[in-house]
C-alpha cells in the first residue's frame, strides 16, 4: 500500500526563513490583536486530527473515509467536497505539527495584513487551488494544510510589493525581501525532489495566493473601505478558485475506450483508470486506489473448444471463487445470487451478483459470462459498497461495452478478398467465422472451398461443423459422411460422424463412432475425454 502524498515539507526549513520569522513579526508594533481566524483554523486542524486518530494510527483508508483528495472519488463519483476537506487532514502528528508551526507564522502575518474577510477568502481559494492542482497532476490520495500556507505566502509576496505611501512602503516590503522568494523556491524544489510530497498542490496554493495578492490590498482605514473591496473581491477570488476546481474535475471526469483487438472487446473506462494484472494474471483495470474506494474491471476469454455455454462457466465461477461464507480471491463472501439470464453487448449472457467483505470493507461484485463461438468471455466488475454512486459508473461501463469483430476474423476476410477463388483463404475464413459464433455465415465460404477442392477432408469437416452449429443437421451429416469417404482413416472425419449422431440425438451410435475413432488414434486425449464423458452420461462402463 502506498502512503498518501502529504504536504508537510514546507515546515522543515521555517527556522531559516528570515523574512517570515516570528521575531520580525513581533517587531511590527502596529500589528496588534489576536489572529482569531488563524487560531480557529489551527484548532480545527488539531481537532480533526484527534478525531481521525481516535481509533489508532491514521492509515490511507482512514484518510479516504474522512475526505482525503482521492481523484476517482472526485471525478467519477462526484465528491467534489473532498477538495476542501482534504486540506484539514494530516497523515501523522509530525505532519500536523510542522504545518501548524508554519501556519502560526505565515497565517498570522496574512491575517494581520488583510481584512479578515479577504483572509478567509484567501484560505478558501488556496484550499481549492491546492487540491485542484493536485488533482490535475495526479489522482493519488493527498492531504494536508500546507497548500493554504503556500497561498498565504504567495499573497504576502505580492502585497509586499504594493506600497501604500512612503510611510507604509517599509512596513510591507519585508514580505518580498531578498530572502522570501528564494525561500519559497527552495521549498518547491525540495518538494519536487522528495518522495511523498504533493508539490503540484503546493504550486496550486501558491499561484492562488499570488493571484489573490494582486486583487487584495493591505488593511486600510475604515473610511476607505468600499463595498467592492469588502465583498466583491473576496467573493471573486473564491469563485475563480471554485471555477478552476470545477474545470479540473470536469477534465478529469472524461472517459476513454480500451480495446482488445484479439478478442474484439471494447469497453469504456473512466480516463483515470490504469491497466494492471490481478492476482491470477488476468488483464484488469482499476481506479488506482489501494484500498477503500477501489473499483476494478477484469476480463478473461475462456476457450471452450465447442460452442460456449455461459451458464456452465458461471457455475464454475460460483463453485471456485464465490462460495458463501468462505474466504475467496475476492474476499469473504457475504451473499451471492445467480446465475441469471441477462444481455451484454447485444448478446445473451449469464450474470452473477455478490457482496464480499475484504480488508477495505464491503465490495459489490458483478460478473458476466458471454458465450461467443468457441469462447466464453468472463467480465468481472467490483466497486466499494461504501460508495453506492459507483454503481452508476459500472452501469455505464456495462451499457457501453461492445463486442466487435476480432482481428483474426478481419484478417481472414481481407485474405479472402485479396485472393478470390483460392481454397486456403476461403477455408480459413469459414473456419474463423464458425469459431467466433457465425456458423450460418461460415457455410458459404466453406461450401465454395469444398467445390474447388472436393477431396480436401479438413474443408468437409469444417463445413459439417458449421452446418451442425447452424442447425442444419441432415446437411451436416451428409458432409460428414462424404468426409469419411475421402478420409476413411482420418480422425477428424470419424469425429464428424460422432457429431452427426449427437446432433440426431442418438448417443448410443455416437459412442460407437467414438470407439471407432479411438481405435484409429488411441492416444488422442480429447477423444478419450469425450468417450469418458459420453459413457458417464449413458451410465455405460468403460471397456
Amino acid at each position: 500500500m502506498h502512503p498518501p502524498k502529504t504536504t508537510g515539507l514546507l515546515s522543515k526549513s521555517v527556522g531559516r526563513a528570515g523574512p517570515l520569522s516570528i521575531g520580525r513579526l513581533a517587531g511590527k508594533g502596529a500589528w496588534t490583536g489576536l489572529p482569531w481566524v488563524t487560531v480557529a483554523l489551527m484548532a480545527l486542524l488539531g481537532g480533526v486530527y484527534a478525531a481521525t486518530s481516535d481509533t489508532g494510527p491514521v492509515r490511507v483508508d482512514t484518510l479516504v473515509r474522512w475526505g482525503a483528495k482521492a481523484g476517482p472519488l472526485v471525478t467519477e463519483v462526484g465528491q467534489g467536497w473532498r477538495l476542501l476537506v482534504a486540506n484539514l487532514l494530516h497523515r501523522d502528528l509530525a505532519h500536523l505539527g510542522l504545518n501548524l508551526l508554519v501556519l502560526a507564522v505565515v497565517g498570522t502575518a496574512a491575517e494581520r495584513t488583510l481584512h479578515r474577510g479577504d483572509y478567509v477568502a484567501l484560505l478558501l481559494g488556496s484550499a481549492l487551488g491546492t487540491m485542484a492542482g493536485s488533482l490535475w497532476w495526479s489522482s493519488v490520495v493527498s492531504v494536508g494544510a500546507s497548500g493554504m500556507i503556500f497561498g498565504c505566502v504567495g499573497a504576502l509576496l505580492v502585497l509586499g510589493r504594493k506600497p501604500r505611501g512612503d510611510g507604509e512602503r517599509g512596513r510591507y516590503r519585508w514580505f518580498s525581501g531578498e530572502g522570501a522568494l528564494p525561500t519559497v523556491l527552495v521549498f518547491l524544489w525540495l518538494g519536487w525532489t522528495s518522495a511523498g510530497v504533493d508539490n503540484a498542490g503546493h504550486l496550486g496554493g501558491l499561484l492562488t495566493g499570488l493571484l489573490a495578492g494582486t486583487v487584495f490590498s493591505p488593511r486600510e482605514r475604515a473610511g476607505d473601505v468600499t463595498w467592492t473591496s469588502r465583498w466583491l473581491r473576496p467573493a471573486g477570488v473564491v469563485a475563480l478558485s471554485l471555477g478552476v476546481a470545477v474545470g479540473v474535475t470536469w477534465e478529469g471526469s472524461g472517459w476513454h475506450v480500451e480495446r482488445d483487438e484479439g478478442f474484439g472487446v471494447a469497453v469504456s473506462l473512466p480516463s483515470g483508470w490504469r491497466r494492471e494484472e490481478d492476482a491470477h494474471g488476468r488483464r484488469s483495470f482499476s481506479n488506482g486506489l489501494p484500498g477503500l474506494g477501489r473499483a476494478t474491471f477484469s476480463a478473461e476469454a475462456i476457450e471452450a473448444g465447442e460452442p460456449g455455454d455461459g451458464e456452465v462457466q458461471a457455475r464454475h465461477f460460483l463453485e471456485d471463487e464465490l462460495i458463501a461464507g468462505v474466504p475467496g480471491p475476492h474476499g469473504q463472501v457475504r451473499s451471492v445470487s445467480g446465475p441469471e439470464a441477462a444481455m451484454l453487448g447485444g448478446r445473451p449472457a449469464q450474470r452473477v451478483r455478490a457482496e464480499v467483505e475484504g480488508g477495505a470493507g464491503a465490495t459489490s461484485l458483478r460478473a458476466w459470462f458471454v458465450p461467443r463461438g468457441e469462447w466464453v468471455y468472463r467480465l468481472v466488475f467490483t466497486w466499494p459498497a461504501s460508495y453506492p454512486a459507483y454503481a452508476a459508473v459500472v452501469d455505464r461501463m456495462v451499457a457501453e461495452l461492445r463486442l466487435e469483430e476480432p482481428a483474426a476474423l478481419r484478417e481472414a476476410r481481407a485474405r479472402a478478398l485479396l485472393v478470390p477463388g483460392a481454397v486456403g483463404p476461403l477455408r480459413a475464413l469459414g473456419s474463423q467465422l464458425r469459431r467466433w459464433g457465425l456458423a450460418r455465415e461460415a457455410v458459404e465460404p466453406l461450401a465454395s472451398a469444398m467445390r474447388l477442392a472436393p477431396a480436401d477432408v479438413p474443408t468437409r469437416v469444417e463445413l459439417a461443423r458449421a452446418l451442425f452449429e447452424s442447425g442444419q443437421v441432415e446437411e451436416g451429416c451428409h458432409a460428414a459422411a462424404e468426409a469419411r469417404v475421402y478420409g476413411p482413416s482420418e480422425t477428424a472425419a470419424l469425429e464428424a460422424g460422432v457429431r452427426c449422431e449427437l446432433a440426431r440425438g442418438d448417443a448410443v451410435r455416437a459412442l460407437s463412432r467414438l470407439e471407432e475413432a479411438r481405435a484409429v488414434d488411441p492416444r488422442d486425449a480429447r477423444l478419450r475425454a469425450a468417450e469418458a464423458a459420453l459413457r458417464a452420461a449413458l451410465d455405460v462402463p468403460g471397456p
